[in-house]
């Protein structure tokens, strides 16, 4: 496994205990791995249960009460 990929691994599973606490986090990622997923159609579902313009502005929400403090690099 490459550092990159054990940061994100590590970003990723902060996200999940953060978000659901660790017993459930750890319910998710057996579930996750359990069951034949496809994370392309589930998001195309979610998704598609949106009204227009409410995904824009949950992630403009979400970037208010969450602002990124990280080291950036502007591309």
């Amino acid at each position: 496994m490459t550092d990159s990929m054990n940061e994100l691994m590590c970003r990723g599973m902060e996200c999940l205990t953060e978000a659901l606490g660790v017993v459930e986090a750890e319910e998710f990622i057996n579930l996750i791995i359990r069951e034949r997923f496809d994370y392309t159609q589930w998001q195309r579902t979610y998704f598609d249960k949106l009204a227009p313009g409410e995904f824009l502005q949950n992630a403009l929400a979400y970037s208010k009460a969450h602002p990124y403090t990280g080291p950036a690099q502007r591309l």
